[in-house]
């Protein structure tokens, strides 16, 4: 098993490719150990010493450093997604609720067609090229012309995320969207 690695831009993220899929549907995240107790695999990574955060997609894997170094922390990160996988182990334990409905989405029904809108450009435009550097971008809320944004993987934390939201994603979406005033991340 051959796996590759990205930089991604948050300098503080490292995207892995195994050469296969991840996660079939949907994302996972795990900011803290804590919250990594449903996959195998993000607690063998939390076991690592200076991993503070992990994130699947649909064909990868960001893993989040603490203040160590990148070349002290990659052979052993390898190693863990090498061997989770060559064993065959599930991504996730048996029953483990996956769905990612933390927080409920809010707008007011006669923004439903701006949302949809809304929905369909980060779906086709957006979290496409979000994943390219290991993240994700979901559709929180819409409420007197704020756009609300969760980031989540290497979109987390980085420090060129709030460009992103401002000059990327905002822009995008105030040309296809009057109604849009501006985006925020929750």
């Amino acid at each position: 098993m051959f796996i590759q690695t990205e930089a991604t831009p948050n300098p503080a993220t490292l995207k892995f490719l195994p050469g296969r899929v991840v996660m079939q549907d949907g994302t996972f995240e795990a900011r803290a150990s804590e919250e990594a107790g449903a996959s195998p695999l993000a607690d063998r990574l939390f076991a690592i010493p200076g991993v503070s955060g992990v994130f699947y997609g649909h064909d990868f894997i960001t893993v989040t450093k603490t203040d160590t170094e990148w070349q002290h922390l990659k052979p052993a990160i390898l190693g863990a997604i090498m061997e989770h996988f060559m064993t065959g182990a599930p991504l996730f334990t048996a029953g483990a609720d996956m769905s990612e409905s933390d927080a409920e989405e809010f707008f007011d029904a006669e923004d439903a067609p701006t949302v949809a809108t809304i929905k369909e450009l980060l779906e086709t435009r957006i979290r496409p090229a979000v994943a390219g550097d290991g993240g994700d971008i979901t559709f929180r809320g819409f409420r007197d012309g704020i756009v609300y944004l969760v980031m989540k993987g290497a979109c987390s934390g980085c420090p060129s995320s709030t460009a992103t939201l401002r000059h990327g994603i905002q822009n995008l979406l105030r040309h296809f969207l009057p109604d849009v005033r501006e985006v925020q991340a929750v």
